[in-house]
């Protein structure tokens, strides 16, 4: 394929650019903790300012989590409906606005709105947007990326909440998809909340009593071996199994097999054991799962603290012709989790 710039760009902000996307490696010190308050902590109960938008549709794709809103432009609300919309993606995990206009300074400042914006160390960025964690395919990458995949070391899918070996993890993440592959490219989400009801009640009170290491590490020395950027130096932090939502009071798992290494005061077979079972679990739960086909410049804000997510390479394993994908996240975090 020839240089990005002769890339067709689908309508996309940033796509076909010269450059991008770019992968800046500027450092940046550890984070520092900061007073966190959920929006949705302020929002109205019954949401009127959002529901009462006209012409809004709302439909739940699944009984436990997903909505898809229609008729919806997250770059016209106020800050109302901002923080009734919060408390709909608290209270249904994950939400899919269709059609949006919100360009990427848009989504920041709405991200801003959700709490302080986190800055990737690893991974690549539109110029000028280093809040702005870029996801790519074109067909140069495409090939590379699938001859990965093909390797029988690769794991190829993985349920992960995002960038949880942080001190602060994310709470309501934005990820606009504005360039989608024809056929393929779904991502799913599962419920850590049902994950955990699911569970039997003796077992509940075990993982209750529990807290796992979380670690940045492998995700950082897979960058640097590949001459990537590492921004940071790579972080471990101890976090609850299950922890609460500070917003609905529930409680969820915290795990997830990307980032969790293992569980703290046991051997590494009885961390093992019990993180296995979660995982497979969570894997197995077809009935808390909902699975989003994308159409372009879609934007789904899913919550980080309760659900976890893994993208599917379909498209590139098994799609005919040249495969083109583009997505831009943005990373709200917020409160150190926490069990009560």
């Amino acid at each position: 394929m020839s240089p990005a710039t002769q890339l067709p760009s689908f309508g996309s902000e940033f796509y076909g650019m010269p450059g991008y996307p770019a992968h800046p490696d500027q450092k940046y010190p550890p984070l520092e903790d900061y007073e966190y308050i959920d929006v949705a902590l302020k929002a109205d109960p019954a949401k009127e300012s959002l529901y009462g938008i006209e012409g809004a549709t709302f439909k739940d794709l699944e009984p436990v989590l997903g909505t898809e809103i229609t008729g919806v432009q997250l770059n016209q609300l106020n800050e109302q409906q901002r923080r009734d919309l919060a408390l709909l993606i608290a209270e249904r995990g994950v939400v899919f606005l269709k059609a949006q206009t919100a360009s990427a300074d848009e989504l920041l400042d709405i991200g801003r709105f959700f709490g302080r914006l986190h800055i990737h160390p690893t991974t690549e960025q539109p110029v000028g947007y280093p809040e702005v964690h870029v996801v790519y395919t074109d067909p140069t990458t495409a090939p590379k990326f699938k001859a990965h995949l093909e390797d029988f070391r690769t794991k190829r899918y993985g349920w992960h909440s995002d960038v949880s070996y942080e001190r602060q993890p994310p709470t309501y993440t934005l990820f606009k998809v504005d360039v989608v592959p024809e056929v393929g490219g779904s991502t799913l989400w599962a419920s850590q909340v049902t994950a955990y009801e699911t569970l039997t009640p003796k077992f509940q009170k075990i993982v209750e009593g529990l807290t796992a290491v979380h670690s940045a590490v492998e995700q950082y020395e897979s960058s640097k071996k590949r001459g990537g950027p590492t921004r940071r130096e790579p972080v471990e932090t101890e976090h609850p199994v299950v922890r609460t939502h500070p917003v609905t009071g529930k409680k969820a798992l915290f795990v997830n097999p990307i980032f969790t290494r293992y569980i703290v005061g046991l051997r590494a077979k009885e961390s093992d054991a019990i993180l296995n079972f979660l995982y497979d679990h969570i894997a197995n739960g077809i009935d808390f799962q909902v699975r989003y086909r994308w159409e372009a410049n879609t934007v789904a804000i899913w919550d980080n603290r309760q659900t976890v997510h893994s993208a599917n390479f379909d498209y590139i394993l098994h799609g005919k012709g040249p495969q083109y994908r583009n997505a831009l996240r943005v990373t709200p975090q917020g409160e150190r989790p926490y069990l009560e």
